[in-house]
């Protein structure tokens, strides 16, 4: 190290020198002190590890006026929240890295009107101790035709309760082409062995008879369950046993059924293009025991497991200890309750539900949405950037309807200046962080996953990176 670097080392100034500098003082009356303490420390640290990595750094640079600019960047990163509202400009709907669905309007205010004291536990009429899940059980048994019905936090959660109330110490039947991975690493044969039970796989991977269910079964069988692939298919030469057999097959041995959905459609989406998605109500009118599907997938609200089926079943499943660890928060039992209510109006829950909104968009509202954010872009970005409208594919997303592709239009955006993956850091780098995807060297918009409303959003973004 030379002599100069070595000057420069000296010359920075110390952690407790700065916090006896004015301007760090200043800071300390508007934050809180171990922030700012925290972000001194990390700004002299930053600036020595320049200087030792050989990088060229000006003498004014290391000067404690120039000290504290970095200490306030430093303590205005830290006191940012870490979860933020995010803009979804991907294409994919029910995105996970996004929060998968994003509530509705009525969810919103449900929750907001819950954050404080609320009738959670408590009957209003008299006075006296209540159950939560009574603010979801009717409108899942209105809705689904259930006799009775809870919700837990997640489904994995929905089916380790359920098993484990059902069949534990006992055998779980399941088809080999059903032992999947439903995300996150969690697989179906990893949940029923934590749950408590022994998995008999039976069948192949592609072909699945009633014999292979009626063969496998012994004095140890306590449930058979049938998982529905939502986060990939298997086409050409395969079979899967009906779900009414597998019903009629568990009643004439008395062996309860449970019909693990994964995604849970509560309205018919062959309407839009979209099919192989099981509703719920099918499944429910099958005859199964337990039917399981999420609450932040196709039904658009919170995340949750939402079980329903027989009062005998879900009632066994309630009074299981371990039910309450799984038990849902009252905000979001609050979202999950405003959700339910516009599935009253299935056209009602299909415009007010973002999920079901996006999906159901005609191709030419969504082409009407991208013209004018490309025109906004356009009034906006400087003379190199081009901006144009182009078509391609949105996909559903969150491990529900693989393969099944939604028409739709983009914005494509191309600068000599930036790269695709600049112009993806630049749109990130807002205040509300815009995620849009790269393809082909383009960074494209898709506008059938933004609003009317993030259009502006999105284009005052645009203005900044103009500048730039």
């Amino acid at each position: 190290m030379n002599t100069e670097r070595k000057a420069a080392l000296r010359d920075i100034p110390s952690v407790d020198k700065m916090l006896g500098h004015p301007g760090v003082k200043l800071l300390m009356e508007t934050h809180p002190r171990p922030v700012v303490v925290d972000a001194v420390r990390e700004s002299v640290d930053a600036v020595r590890a320049l200087l030792r990595s050989g990088e060229e750094v000006a003498s004014d640079e290391v000067s404690p006026d120039a000290l504290v600019h970095v200490i306030e960047e430093f303590v205005a990163k830290a006191s940012e929240p870490s979860l933020r509202r995010a803009i979804n400009a991907t294409g994919i709907i029910i995105h996970t890295g996004l929060g998968r669905a994003p509530l509705a309007e009525a969810a919103r205010e449900a929750v907001k009107a819950a954050s404080g004291s609320c009738v959670l536990e408590i009957d209003r009429e008299t006075g006296k101790r209540g159950s939560r899940t009574v603010h979801v059980e009717p409108l899942l048994c209105e809705l689904t035709d259930a006799e009775a019905a809870t919700a837990v936090n997640n489904n994995a959660a929905a089916v380790f309760l359920a098993m484990n109330t059902l069949a534990r110490g006992g055998e779980v039947i399941v088809s080999r082409g059903q032992a999947v991975e439903i995300g996150g690493s969690f697989r179906i044969p990893d949940i029923v062995r934590r749950s408590g039970c022994r998995l008999v796989e039976v069948g192949t991977t592609n072909k699945t008879r009633i014999e292979d269910y009626e063969n496998a079964i012994t004095d140890e069988t306590m449930l058979i369950l049938r998982v529905h692939p939502s986060n990939f298919r298997v086409v050409g030469f395969v079979e899967e046993t009906p779900l009414e057999e597998l019903v009629a097959l568990g009643r004439e041995l008395a062996i309860p059924v449970m019909d693990d959905l994964g995604s849970g459609a509560l309205i018919d989406l062959s309407e839009w293009g979209l099919t192989g998605e099981p509703m719920v109500q099918e499944s429910v009118r099958a005859g199964c025991q337990v039917v399981t599907f999420s609450g932040d997938k196709l039904l658009g609200g919170p995340q949750a497991g939402i079980m329903v089926g027989t009062r005998e079943a879900i009632d066994e499943c309630k009074s299981n200890p371990l039910a309450r660890a799984l038990r849902l928060d009252k905000l979001t039992l609050a979202a999950l309750e405003a959700t339910l209510r516009l599935y009253r109006d299935p056209c009602e829950a299909a415009k007010e539900i973002p999920v079901l909104r996006s999906i159901t968009a005609s191709p030419a509202e969504i082409e009407d949405r991208a013209n004018r954010l490309a025109e906004g872009l356009v009034s906006v970005v400087g003379p190199d950037f081009e901006v144009t409208v182009v078509g391609g594919v949105s996909q559903v997303g969150g491990g529900s309807l693989p393969g099944q592709d939604l028409p739709t239009s983009m914005v494509a955006l191309k600068s000599p200046g930036l790269s695709a993956d600049d112009l993806s850091e630049g749109f990130r780098g807002h205040s509300v962080p815009i995620f849009g995807r790269i393809s082909e060297g383009l960074f494209l918009l898709d506008a059938r996953t933004i609003t009317d409303e993030e259009v502006e959003v999105i284009v005052s973004r645009a203005r900044g990176l103009g500048e730039n």
